[in-house]
């Protein structure tokens, strides 16, 4: 089945906000084209999921990241970077898969997904 993967990787408001509207957008839309969508957060975007909703643009993000959960939607983050961060139990709680992030690029890769980032 097609994969259509949105990776959201920046932090700046438009980046988090933006990635996370179109993947739910996407996913509207998906299943009609027997097509799935996954979202990964990694790098400085990942750490956005646990600032408290510090900013509108924060606390949009992470409201649209817990309703892609919601909808049944595969949100991930990288687990070695919620450790560091001391963060993977809260992820975990809030239903994201933690994976190694290089393990999931290679997966997206052999699955022949369309990888878009913001």
């Amino acid at each position: 089945m097609p994969k259509t993967v949105i990776h959201v990787f920046h932090d700046d408001d438009h980046s988090i906000t933006t990635g996370t509207r179109v993947a739910q957008r996407i996913h509207e839309v998906a299943s009609d084209h027997d097509c799935v969508v996954e979202v990964l957060c990694f790098g400085p975007a990942q750490r956005r999921l646990t600032d408290g909703g510090a900013s509108e643009a924060g606390a949009t993000y992470n409201r649209q990241v817990d309703e892609l959960i919601a909808a049944g939607v595969a949100v991930g983050a990288c687990v070695n970077a919620a450790r560091a961060d001391g963060v993977e139990a809260e992820l975990v709680r809030r239903g994201l898969n933690l994976r190694v992030a290089r393990d999931e690029f290679l997966r997206f890769t052999l699955e022949q997904a369309t990888v878009i980032t913001f």
